[in-house]
């Protein structure tokens, strides 16, 4: 009975997701944001249904957006290259689905979700916003949701582990993260049910955030995007993630670096533009927050692994080659919800992996083997260039901005999880599909200036239906 439900509930879902694309894929990045809530407080005995709401949603707005491409003179997306590449990656996960090391293709067909179910975003962003003012609207509306969040992480801080505020999802008060060495504090989550969802989205807001606070605006949102900056900031330290921490730092040395290279004559108002910001925000959190940069100091300065970390993290996928030479254990083969999978639907167990996994290069080599691993990040690396192209060819300062910060957020998280992070998936295909977005929005304002200027001669062009390239 509860298969029935739960498959009538993902087939209405479905069809209501496919009614208007667009609102579809803004609402699930809104779900993104207040899943864990849900699963945490609200809905706890339906954690798993809620958590794959956001997929069913994306099939259907999907399907609604090929049939909008058939029915309209839009056109798609064309990059050789990174179709090319998405092509192969499609083909080998599939191949690697089948694999007969994981005992079932229900396994193979779960693993598939983390690599390919998001990829489609990177072709419908481009249609999503219909101008820069929308997207900006779309951006600023967002980050509001910063806000509540924020103010939740300082509660969570300051609160016991014991906390009906610091479960994790599906209400588990089990094994919270603290700071240790007695401490008793937590290492926050906001409205996320783990920790490293809440990491990411304090990281791509924190970049989004900074292109919105250089923007000439009115005194009101200035100090509604500094508050949110400093609410981010505040949280990072309160995570206790010293890779939130570093990505955060090296964002602000690429940003402010890349930009003054590109027009050295505007570094002097950039400065300016940033000083009171960085001043207010450092001011704040020294001594407003102090004990949350204590904790995270002690945390950094009591544990010396990171370096090791870093270091194994890099190297295990060369090592892991070794096991089955060109092939791997299949999609799914180490995703941290497989065995919860295999006990509910008494799946059979599949081969047993012989070594230890952390990082997400390590269980990528693992899954898809040296091949798939290799087309794997050959297409996130074309991401990096394609992306860092369009930061010296995009004329509009906040297009370009934007540019830059989806730019960073790529480069600094080459490494970063993708396949078993699908917070950070969803972001990471997003920023992505800036690649053909912000070339056609400025594209779009270069001719409405255009028309705009033949309307005092009394002669109005044919606006061509842009074409994404």
């Amino acid at each position: 009975m509860k298969l029935l439900i739960g498959l009538l509930a993902a087939i209405v879902i479905f069809y209501i997701s496919s009614l208007n694309w667009r609102h579809t894929v803004k609402a699930v990045l809104f779900i993104l944001v207040v899943e864990g809530a849900l699963r945490k407080w609200i809905f706890p005995q339906a954690s798993d249904l809620i958590y794959f709401l956001k997929d069913f949603l994306l099939l259907g707005a999907y399907l609604s957006y090929f049939g909008f491409l058939k029915s309209t003179r839009q056109s798609r997306v064309k990059n050789l290259w990174i179709n090319m590449l998405i092509f192969f990656v499609t083909g080998w996960c599939i191949f690697q689905a089948f694999n007969p090391s994981l005992g079932s293709l229900v396994v193979g067909i779960f693993g598939l979700r983390g690599y390919l179910l998001y990829i489609p975003l990177i072709w419908i962003i481009p249609n999503l916003f219909q101008s820069r003012g929308e997207l900006e609207q779309f951006l600023r509306s967002h980050l509001l949701l910063v806000i509540p969040v924020g103010i939740l992480g300082i509660a969570q801080f300051f609160s016991p582990p014991s906390s009906p505020i610091n479960v994790y999802a599906p209400g588990d008060v089990a094994d919270v993260a603290t700071f240790g060495g007695g401490t008793g504090i937590v290492r926050v989550t906001g409205t996320f049910s783990y920790l490293s969802g809440f990491s990411v989205y304090l990281l791509v807001c924190f970049a989004l955030l900074i292109p919105l606070v250089s923007l000439k605006q009115s005194r009101r949102w200035q100090s509604i995007y500094i508050t949110e900056l400093l609410l981010v900031v505040v949280n990072s330290f309160m995570t206790g993630s010293r890779g939130l921490i570093i990505s955060e730092i090296l964002f602000l040395f690429g940003y402010f670096g890349i930009r003054a290279f590109i027009l050295p004559s505007g570094v002097v108002r950039l400065i300016k533009r940033f000083f009171v910001p960085i001043l207010g925000i450092s001011l704040a959190v020294t001594f407003w927050f102090q004990p949350a940069i204590e904790v995270f100091w002690m945390r950094t300065t009591s544990n010396q692994d990171l370096p090791e970390r870093i270091q194994r993290n890099l190297t295990q996928p060369f090592e892991f080659f070794q096991y089955k030479a060109l092939d791997g254990y299949g999609t799914g083969a180490t995703h941290q919800a497989t065995p919860a999978l295999r006990a509910a639907l008494d799946l059979p167990r599949g081969e047993l992996i012989p070594t230890q996994f952390e990082g997400e290069m390590g269980k990528v080599s693992l899954e898809i083997g040296p091949i798939g691993f290799f087309l794997w990040y050959a297409l996130r690396a074309s991401l990096v260039v394609y992306l860092g192209l369009l930061v010296w060819k995009l004329k509009i300062p906040f297009l370009r901005q934007l540019a830059l910060a989806a730019f960073l957020i790529h480069a600094i998280n080459l490494r970063g999880q993708v396949v078993f992070n699908h917070t950070f998936s969803i972001y990471y295909w997003f920023l992505a599909g800036f690649i053909f977005l912000l070339p056609r929005l400025e594209q779009i304002e270069s001719w409405q200036q255009y028309h705009q200027q033949f309307k005092f001669h009394g002669q109005i062009p044919n606006f061509p239906h842009s074409s994404n390239q």
